[in-house]
């Protein structure tokens, strides 16, 4: 009997999930129809430019994309298009000691990014993104600075490809 209820809940469940459209258990909701992504140049734009942030931080929003969904890359033409600009990198102090200096430093880089979606115009969006790394006072920031990037451009991507294709 209770494989004989095992399966009518099975039967019942399997229109429930048909019914769901275009979703897949990874969590990533990407029409069947999408095949190809481009990520174009993510030029630098911010008052300080760091030689080397913009190129790092286009290969790291491509790379996440292409291990997370079976999408290719492709330079031109691509279904899902993802543009924008580094618009801000500043470094602000973020606590202080009783003497009135920077105990701790704040490594802040915003991007502003654009999404258009060929397929489905409706997922079109432009949003900024930021996010932060803090540091020693007594480090320079020449020192921590690939760390710095690495953190902060994880996230990035992170939240850029939740708002785009994760739909978090």
């Amino acid at each position: 009997m209770t494989k004989l209820k095992c399966i009518i809940v099975l039967i019942l469940s399997i229109p429930l999930l048909q019914g769901c459209g275009a979703y897949s258990f990874s969590g990533i909701s990407i029409s069947p129809e999408t095949k190809t992504f481009q990520v174009n140049f993510f030029q630098n734009q911010s008052p300080r430019i760091f030689p080397g942030a913009d190129q790092t931080f286009t290969n790291q929003l491509q790379d996440l994309i292409l291990n997370q969904t079976n999408l290719s890359l492709t330079n031109s033409g691509g279904d899902i298009v993802y543009e924008g600009e580094i618009v801000q990198d500043y470094v602000s102090p973020n606590t202080a000691t009783s003497d009135n200096t920077a105990a701790q430093n704040r490594l802040t880089i915003a991007v502003n990014m654009r999404f258009y979606d060929a397929k489905d115009s409706k997922q079109d969006m432009e949003q900024r993104f930021s996010f932060f790394f803090d540091y020693p006072a007594s480090s320079s920031e020449n020192t921590i600075r690939d760390e710095a990037m690495q953190v902060i451009f994880e996230r990035i991507t992170q939240d850029i490809f939740n708002a785009t294709l994760a739909k978090w």
